[in-house]
């Protein structure tokens, strides 16, 4: 078993060293990989620092003679990201470990981020207890706060730096020994305003044989979902909550790029998109929603969550723009229309609901539609009988093309 260790050994060449050491103490082979910029390396390492930037489109001379930190660091990350993915296609790589400050800590998640989900990936950083989520990503990557800064060894850095070792030790010399079931597998989308139609459709399908993995449409969550299609994880979509879309195109927090649901399109897997919580944009606390949207209607969800409902005109280019999405399926879609609603919030009586606002995105649907199967029910989107609609028409999908 072999662990990459990326790291800027011209600055932190003893704290590393000692993490090397406690790898290949517990029988772990270690490849040192050099993204240090400023000098020579304090160890000798398996991947220079010349190779890293060659790797990463440039020469290290350029980036010291260009003196940008932000251009070496990004340049750097590219380097790495592409050695550990060739060491990992070649079969020499079983986990990436990292440490260091911000520089580091954006270079090394940058080669993590490179590599499938599974592979064991552990930052040892100093601003692991702040937001991760520019670190992190849509990649499985543990965080571990260094507690204090990476300058030298003593007590603390090295039972911090030790822990780390021997977590990822354990992570590339160990097996689960659990059995685990060869399912079909689905990715599902949720938001807490469509769980009762996410339960309920989980349910139906587990109950049939297919295994589930349940996305919040967070921005990342939709990323993440998006990136395993593209990986082969996910062989069929209930992309029930398309939120994201409202976020991507209003201007709110929880955007997950213009690229959302473009993976399933172009990958042929089955899926059946509908228009969950596309009533609501995302932002924070009431204070920090952007004065062009005063005078909309407002939900606060909690302290550090305000939703505002989108309207009619906003539905109406949403609808546009998710048709032209599943048009260019390349495998069997459907779009199911919750005509009574498409979010808790949406229902009668509630504070966002709106039919005029809910038939602009609807017709929006049916008309730009093409060769796109549309499934329509008078029913909230949390509705049992909608929640069943959506999950036998994926199953009938996904049983056509087994």
């Amino acid at each position: 078993m072999t662990v990459a260790i990326v790291g800027t050994l011209d600055t932190k060449g003893e704290e590393i060293g000692f993490a090397r050491d406690v790898l290949t103490a517990q029988g772990v082979e270690v490849h040192l990989v050099d993204v240090g910029v400023i000098g020579d390396p304090e160890l000798e390492p398996d991947t220079v620092a010349s190779a890293v930037a060659e790797a990463g489109g440039t020469t290290l001379d350029a980036l010291r003679e260009a003196g940008d930190r932000g251009e070496a660091m990004e340049s750097m990350g590219d380097g790495a990201a592409a050695v550990v993915q060739k060491l990992h296609d070649d079969g020499e790589l079983d986990g990436v470990l990292g440490l260091g400050g911000s520089g580091n800590t954006s270079i090394a998640t940058a080669a993590m981020r490179s590599l499938p989900v599974g592979v064991p990936k552990l930052m040892v950083s100093t601003v692991a207890s702040g937001d991760t989520e520019p670190y992190v990503g849509t990649r499985d990557i543990a965080m571990m706060y260094s507690v204090a800064d990476i300058e030298g060894l003593n007590q603390l850095s090295r039972t911090v730096i030790a822990n780390a070792a021997l977590a990822m030790a354990g992570m590339v010399t160990n097996e689960p020994d659990v059995e685990v079931p060869d399912k079909p597998t689905i990715g599902i989308t949720m938001f807490g305003v469509t769980t009762p139609c996410v339960q309920t459709a989980r349910e139906w399908l587990e109950e049939r044989g297919y295994e589930t993995i349940v996305f919040h449409a967070t921005g990342t969550g939709g990323r993440a979902m998006e990136n395993l299609i593209e990986e082969g994880v996910i062989d069929g979509v209930l992309d029930v909550t398309t939120t994201e879309w409202a976020d991507e195109h209003v201007g709110g927090n929880l955007a997950a790029g213009p690229e959302r649901l473009d993976a399933a399109a172009e990958a042929g897997v089955p899926q059946v998109v509908s228009t969950g919580a596309l009533d609501m944009v995302n932002f924070g606390p009431r204070e920090t929603v952007p004065e062009e949207f005063e005078g909309r209607t407002f939900h606060v969800h909690n302290p550090q969550v305000t939703l505002m409902r989108t309207t009619p005109e906003e539905n109406a280019e949403i609808g546009r723009i998710i048709a032209e999405k599943i048009n260019a399926a390349s495998g069997p879609a459907s779009v199911a229309l919750p005509l009574g609603g498409v979010s808790m919030l949406d229902d009668e009586g509630e504070d966002f609901h709106d039919p005029e606002a809910d038939a602009a995105l609807f017709e929006a649907l049916r008309d730009h539609l093409d060769d796109v199967d549309l499934l329509e029910l008078e029913a909230n989107v949390n509705d049992e009988a909608f929640a069943v609609a959506m999950a036998e028409q994926l199953d009938e999908y996904m049983q056509a093309t087994d």
